[in-house]
């Protein structure tokens, strides 16, 4: 997984843009994992772990009707967790973690149900995803499995949202870095 932090690091520091993390069940980690590569300073703002239910609200501004009608473990929450620590924390790009590691199943969810989401500047470029992103999960394995897979899918849909909005001299920027035609 490093290497994907690494990498993400690496684009945002060549886009000169920020990236700000909300996590739930990942409690900590995603950040963890953003900070432990060198130079992580220059484009990460910071994170918010907001593991009660109520701090979603709070803290991210999820809707509280939202929340209590759905609970914490929803596609929408993940979405609104990645716009709010990207408004709170005024970064360029935020994601977010939301599910259930278990042991037990929690809001109604199943163990292992974990949406991810990616919120980012809005761009007119054909292609371009633009906005946000989530992805719903259905992982297996113990409750460290589960939460380590969720930091790697969710670093995974921000480098496939960096990726594909790469422009053409970025693109060249990098084959030239890494010693490509």
């Amino acid at each position: 997984m490093r290497a994907e932090a690494a990498e993400l690091v690496r684009l945002l520091t060549v886009r000169g843009e920020t990236l700000a993390v909300a996590e739930s069940l990942t409690g900590g980690l995603v950040a963890a994992e953003i900070t432990g590569v060198p130079g992580a300073s220059r484009v990460f703002r910071g994170s918010i772990t907001a593991y009660a239910t109520e701090l979603k609200h709070e803290l991210l501004g999820v809707d509280a009707t939202l929340l209590a009608q759905r609970g914490a473990v929803d596609p929408q929450v993940a979405a609104q967790m990645a716009a709010g620590v990207r408004k709170a924390l005024g970064a360029d790009w935020g994601i977010a973690t939301t599910g259930v590691a278990g042991p037990d199943p929690q809001d109604g969810k199943p163990v292992g149900t974990v949406f991810v989401a990616v919120d980012g500047p809005l761009t007119a470029r054909a292609g371009s995803a633009g906005g946000g992103k989530v992805e719903a999960l259905r992982l297996n394995g113990g409750r460290a499995e589960i939460r380590m897979e969720s930091v790697r899918s969710v670093l995974a849909v921000l480098l496939e949202q960096l990726a594909g909005e790469q422009t053409g001299n970025e693109r060249a920027q990098d084959t030239e870095r890494n010693g490509g035609f």
